[in-house]
């Protein structure tokens, strides 16, 4: 798989879901991501540093872009802990945890990750407001309570199937609640 072309749907894939999200800068965006799925191996028995890295370049960019915090769902090896940024981690008072990220234990992606972080840390769960599961990662855990499929126009990068998704805040009350004005994303 070319880089160019990996880095160009991730990057399309990413500015659709904001534009359905319409997140607020310092929103988390948790993206699960196998390298081996892209490559066209089975989940786990191909790792790719190479295009972790080239992922890495398109979502970087766009989450700098609209201000948003990265985060990088590892493997079931280190249980899907995720990278972030110590600051991320410290201002959304997420307990860090002792691991270091390696590629068949956490992931290429989550390597990437470590290694482009300024001051990486690894967490064991995190509630995201916006998602990306390139590869059947399974990210559903580290998502909001009210998860809602976003479909792009990418429907895989590479070899990997992409799912991405939204979240919006639960809706109570019964049949005398009004959700009109109210924060609906």
């Amino acid at each position: 798989m070319e880089r160019n072309t990996i880095v160009t749907a991730v990057t399309q894939a990413a500015e659709e879901l904001i534009a359905a999200a319409k997140p607020r800068s310092g929103d988390l965006l948790i993206v699960g991501c196998s390298s081996s799925e892209i490559v066209g191996a089975v989940i786990g028995h191909g790792s790719s540093a190479e295009a972790a890295e080239a992922v890495y370049e398109g979502l970087s960019a766009v989450a700098d872009r609209y201000g948003l915090a990265l985060g990088a769902q590892c493997c079931e090896h280190l249980n899907r802990c995720v990278v972030l940024e110590r600051a991320v981690a410290e201002k959304r008072g997420y307990e860090i945890v002792s691991v270091l990220p390696q590629p068949h234990a956490g992931g290429s992606w989550s390597v990437a990750c470590w290694s482009h972080f300024a001051d990486p840390v690894v967490v064991e769960t995190v509630k995201a407001e916006l998602g990306m599961d390139i590869g059947d990662t399974l990210i559903g855990m580290h998502l909001r309570a009210v998860a809602v499929p976003v479909r792009t126009s990418v429907k895989s990068v590479g070899e990997a199937n992409l799912v991405c998704a939204r979240t919006r805040p639960k809706f109570v009350g019964g049949s005398r609640a009004v959700y009109e004005g109210a924060e609906l994303r």
